[in-house]
């Protein structure tokens, strides 16, 4: 048994329908309903009474949700107490970041604060859009750093986790380079001839990113899909291997742009320019953690030079 699926159980009972819950907690809801009913074969019982509209509480899920809410009252009473008996304040401090972020960005924006704040430590926790925005929300951390475009809102209550630029990025097409340093696969590409293409997962955030780029550039281009992985770091080794077209962050593949071990597969109509933004939870009481906050929100300029 997991305390998310517990967690998911409560939001499903305060919000009614699967689709408010599963945005609230920032799941699909084909993932949230696998979760309840794993929670639901732990317990050994139907918890939810899916043949109702909006979905109800079976007896054995009222009965379940008392004890469900006063398990984590308890379990986040006592999480806190121990922070507090351990906080330390900058002393240590756990950031959240995309897997291409915290190889790429990252380490910048830390050199630049412990330029500012030399006690600082940090852990950094690579993980997916979706795990960052929960870590964060759950307390696991206590910044976070994403990249963000005004059409693809990460859906994060901006009144309680406050954020501020931290610089800009942007997915660049890129493939290996021939014998002449010409692009191996020049977009857009042709029918005759459709370009390979080294893409992300469905459900990342980068193939939003792509798909929202290609619906709106004004000649499609051609591709066809022979590499599908969710790790930008992966994508660029197969590009390297000459495998195809991959959009990558420009901050990741900064060096061999410059070496020229991959090239630019097409003109800046093919770019799709990113902010990167740095979140932290308004509801943190660590003085220490506002007093960084606050330097960080007063720069005049951008937090990396990107």
């Amino acid at each position: 048994m997991e305390v998310k699926w517990i967690e998911d159980f409560v939001a499903l009972a305060r919000h009614r329908t699967f689709s408010r819950t599963a945005e609230v907690r920032h799941v699909t809801q084909s993932g949230l309903s696998r979760r309840i009913k794993s929670l639901e074969q732990w317990v050994g019982v139907e918890l939810i009474d899916r043949s109702a509209f909006p979905p109800e509480l079976t007896p054995a899920g009222a009965q379940f949700l008392e004890t469900a809410q006063g398990f984590l009252r308890r379990l986040l009473a006592a999480r806190e107490l121990i922070r507090a008996e351990h906080r330390i304040g900058l002393e240590g401090l756990n950031v959240a970041a995309g897997h291409a972020i915290a190889v790429g960005l990252l380490p910048r924006l830390i050199r630049r604060i412990q330029t500012h704040f030399r006690a600082v430590n940090f852990r950094i926790i690579p993980t997916n859009v979706h795990d960052s925005i929960a870590m964060l929300l759950n307390g696991s951390c206590q910044l976070m750093l994403a990249y963000e475009r005004a059409e693809l809102p990460l859906h994060i209550d901006a009144s309680r986790f406050i954020s501020i630029c931290a610089g800009n990025d942007a997915l660049v097409p890129v493939c290996a380079p021939t014998a002449t340093g010409s692009p191996r696969y020049a977009l857009p590409g042709s029918a005759a001839n459709p370009l390979p293409l080294i893409a992300y997962g469905p459900g990342t955030y980068f193939s939003a990113c792509l798909a929202l780029l290609l619906r709106d550039v004004e000649t499609p281009p051609v591709l066809s899909t022979c590499f599908e992985c969710d790790m930008a770091d992966v994508l660029k080794q197969l590009a390297l291997n000459g495998e195809g077209v991959a959009w990558l962050p420009r901050s990741l593949i900064e060096t061999e742009l410059a070496e020229g071990t991959l090239v630019p597969a097409g003109d800046k109509r093919w770019t799709f320019e990113l902010e990167l933004r740095l979140y932290h939870d308004s509801h943190n009481t660590s003085g220490s953690l506002r007093e960084l906050w606050a330097a960080l929100a007063a720069s005049e300029t951008q937090i990396l030079d990107i």
